[in-house]
């Protein structure tokens, strides 16, 4: 219930916001066709930031050097736009008292908005410690 609660919260505040940067990102992405991928990756982190509470980020261990390369390409061309987001959402968020566990959420986003490729977001039940997320 608790879960249900913040992400409605989250949603009102900033997720709608954030999600729609993800997308706007991702459509440029995938109009610029050679970085589909990072379209891909711009839409799925989109709806995590749409409802983030009761999922969280995982790396993949194996991604590998092109996973590496990805993700410099998507740090200069849309992951600094997206920090700079994630950091005024934060800030916004933080004026309040309510709003300071939403802010704390917000700050938790940027690596996964700096660094997509090669992570997984997964529900929290599934990546407790001691399970196996990734086969």
């Amino acid at each position: 219930m608790l879960r249900l609660v913040l992400n409605v919260v989250w949603l009102v505040l900033s997720g709608f916001w954030l999600f729609l940067a993800y997308t706007a990102a991702g459509i440029v992405a995938c109009l610029l066709i050679v970085t589909i991928p990072f379209g891909i990756a711009s839409f799925r982190i989109g709806l995590y930031a749409l409802w983030p509470f009761g999922r969280d980020v995982v790396r993949v261990p194996t991604a590998g050097a092109a996973s590496t390369i990805g993700n410099v390409l998507w740090i200069v061309l849309f992951g600094w736009w997206l920090v700079i987001g994630h950091i005024g959402t934060a800030l916004a968020l933080a004026v309040t008292i309510v709003g300071l566990p939403l802010a704390w959420a917000n700050l938790k986003l940027i690596p996964v908005s700096l660094l997509p490729l090669g992570s997984r977001i997964v529900d929290s039940d599934t990546s407790l410690p001691g399970r196996s997320v990734l086969r």
